[in-house]
């Protein structure tokens, strides 16, 4: 009797294949829905076979074929209607081929202009991405309910419209590179769950990142190379965010010689030649960050000033919270925690985990240890993954 693979492992190969398989299922079938529910019925036989038979040598094919005869199945018995069972029918002749990657083309459906942005990168992220409901919750700071209803209501708007060819791409570009970025996010910094980062995303929004840049118009491809640069500079740094029990290392603190010099190197000529022959976006912007942390020797000889010029740009092209925190940050290294504590005053986000973790880095560095000590417990209070709350709660009783 064979050994069964682990369970990391299984979760892991679900979680890369589920999404691709979707995808191919959608195009064939014309229907979220029947196409969700068929690779769904799959999942629950790989679930049963997989800890037993151990883990397919091509997870995508396993589930396309086993999905595709359970909506074969539910077709015929759904309905005799000549349409549905000669759409059956054609699907017997595909099954066997599965290799053509269609998540490129499901993400361009997922981004439809029938739906709002909200629902687009909720759709995304659950269908292509392959996030849970509760973790694009998380996300997106909503509600479970309420994005399950938008997710839903999504599916709904797009039921019997066919996938789009990838030409379609460039009108639904700004979405598209949104929802990649978050996926990149919660790659990197995973919402909830023992491990602060997600490795099986993150090589699969890399992927998807590469692709999309194949299709790319001159008009957005500075920005697709932006992203690919900055999900390569970030990613370069992994072997170092963790330490041996578990717990999240911070940029400061961590080993430099564990990152992943050739990621780097690829990442910072990206997003050099990205910013020389490309009008300028905030994914350059933020790649052009991750460059200046990541080609700095030491914590030390990090070039503060040059991060701080960047997030005044970033932050008047894109005024969001994260880009407002970052750059409360670089100003308490440049002007003083003090300058720091003011600027953050300014920032009118709601008070989240990401806003009082800034709070407490800038009280601690003024030497206001009380009040830092409080603001890390607030944040270790609103996270929900387990390697950053530890971290937190070592950095307030610290």
């Amino acid at each position: 009797m064979s050994t069964p693979p682990p369970a990391a492992a299984l979760t892991a190969a679900v979680r890369a294949a589920a999404p691709r398989a979707l995808a191919i299922l959608v195009r064939r079938l014309g229907s979220f829905d029947d196409a969700e529910d068929a690779v769904q019925e799959a999942l629950v036989d790989a679930a049963r076979q997989w800890p037993i038979d151990g883990i397919p040598e091509q997870p995508v094919a396993w589930l396309v074929t086993v999905a595709s005869r359970r909506a074969i199945d539910a077709m015929r018995s759904a309905s005799a209607r000549r349409e549905r069972e000669w759409r059956a029918a054609s699907l017997e002749v595909e099954v066997a081929s599965s290799d053509e990657d269609d998540t490129l083309v499901l993400f361009v459906l997922c981004c439809h202009p029938l739906l709002s942005h909200t629902s687009q990168v909720a759709l995304t992220l659950r269908c292509v991405g392959g996030l849970s409901t509760r973790e694009v919750a998380r996300g997106l700071v909503a509600s479970e309910s309420t994005v399950g209803t938008r997710i839903s209501r999504a599916k709904a708007t797009l039921r019997g419209i066919r996938l789009d060819s990838i030409s379609e791409i460039g009108a639904r570009m700004p979405a598209v590179l949104d929802v990649l970025g978050l996926i990149h996010t919660e790659s990197h910094t995973a919402v909830e769950g023992d491990a602060i980062g997600r490795p099986a995303l993150a090589a699969e929004s890399l992927r998807l990142a590469r692709m999309l840049l194949t299709q790319t118009t001159d008009e957005w491809r500075g920005e697709v190379m932006g992203l690919i640069a900055l999900i390569l500079l970030t990613d370069a740094r992994q072997p170092a965010r963790v330490s041996a029990d578990g717990v999240l290392v911070p940029l400061a603190e961590q080993d430099r010689s564990l990152w992943r010099s050739s990621m780097i190197e690829e990442g910072s000529s990206l997003v050099t030649e990205a910013l020389s022959r490309h009008p300028l976006g905030p994914f350059q912007l933020r790649a052009a960050i991750a460059a200046v942390h990541d080609e700095a020797a030491t914590s030390e000889e990090t070039d503060w000033a040059q991060i701080l010029g960047l997030y005044d740009v970033l932050c008047a092209l894109d005024p969001g919270p994260v880009s407002m925190l970052g750059r409360c940050v670089a100003i308490g290294e440049v002007d003083g925690a003090d300058a720091g504590l003011d600027a953050l005053t300014r920032v009118t986000a709601a008070p989240d985990r990401q806003s009082f973790a800034v709070r407490a880095h800038l009280l601690a560095r003024a030497s206001r240890h009380d009040a830092a000590r409080k603001a890390y417990a607030d944040a270790a209070r609103l996270t929900r993954n387990a390697s950053e709350r530890r971290w937190l709660l070592q950095a307030a009783a610290r």
